[in-house]
């Protein structure tokens, strides 16, 4: 069986990706996808006193852009960002063991989006120790819409199972999949505790709260239902 899932690479992701990524023989990096506004392509939350605070991409007029054609706004948004890290986890027990090089990442100059995200996620699957062979699905020349693109993406890599988030399970075409051989299986994710610097836990925050609190420990955990 070859099982492969297909996201958007977001910006410094949280747990449950890194989780999708190594459940899967093939993961796809949906980066042809229309650019969603208000989403996790550009954003995600780190640990902020005893909450969350948002860390956004600036990025230049994304409106009815595909996730690999957005622009990063010249601002010098990465300044605000490695100052809101640093501030947030300088004090954490692994800080030392991971910052150098993330903040060697942010400071590189970036112009696409999706290069930024790409590299992070791949710096962080090393880290985890993830091996799993990822492709864009730009790199596919499927063509197609919502369910059925997804199903394209699938029978181009020759995949009899997709991995697909508990949240597919409102809008995915499950017909489509059967009728054409391809089992769906869907992952829900459970956020484990671990220790934070917060009073409270706060869960669903980027891979690097964990990181940087509990170091490289497996807390990847997922529980799957047939479609």
């Amino acid at each position: 069986m070859t099982l492969i899932s297909i996201r958007q690479p977001g910006y410094f992701p949280y747990m449950g990706l890194f989780k999708k990524i190594q459940s899967s023989d093939i993961f796809v990096f949906f980066d042809d996808v229309q650019y969603a506004i208000r989403s996790w392509d550009n954003r995600n939350k780190i640990a902020h006193n005893d909450g969350g605070i948002w860390i956004s991409v600036p990025v230049i007029k994304p409106f009815k852009k595909l996730l690999n054609e957005v622009n990063i706004s010249s601002e010098n948004w990465n300044i605000k960002h490695i100052k809101m890290m640093k501030d947030s986890y300088q004090n954490t027990p692994y800080f030392d063991d991971y910052w150098n090089d993330i903040e060697f990442i942010l400071n590189k100059k970036w112009t696409k989006l999706i290069d930024l995200n790409l590299t992070l996620i791949q710096h962080f699957m090393k880290i985890l120790g993830i091996t799993t062979k990822t492709v864009k699905s730009s790199e596919l020349g499927v063509t197609g819409n919502s369910s059925q693109k997804l199903l394209n993406i699938c029978k181009k890599l020759n995949s009899d199972c997709y991995l697909s988030g508990i949240m597919g399970k409102e809008y995915l075409d499950e017909d489509l999949f059967h009728n054409a051989g391809i089992q769906v299986i869907y992952e829900k994710f459970i956020h484990p505790k671990y220790s934070q610097i917060s009073n409270k836990f706060i869960p669903n925050l980027s891979i690097v709260d964990l990181l940087f609190n509990e170091g490289e420990k497996d807390y990847l955990i997922g529980v799957y239902e047939d479609g």
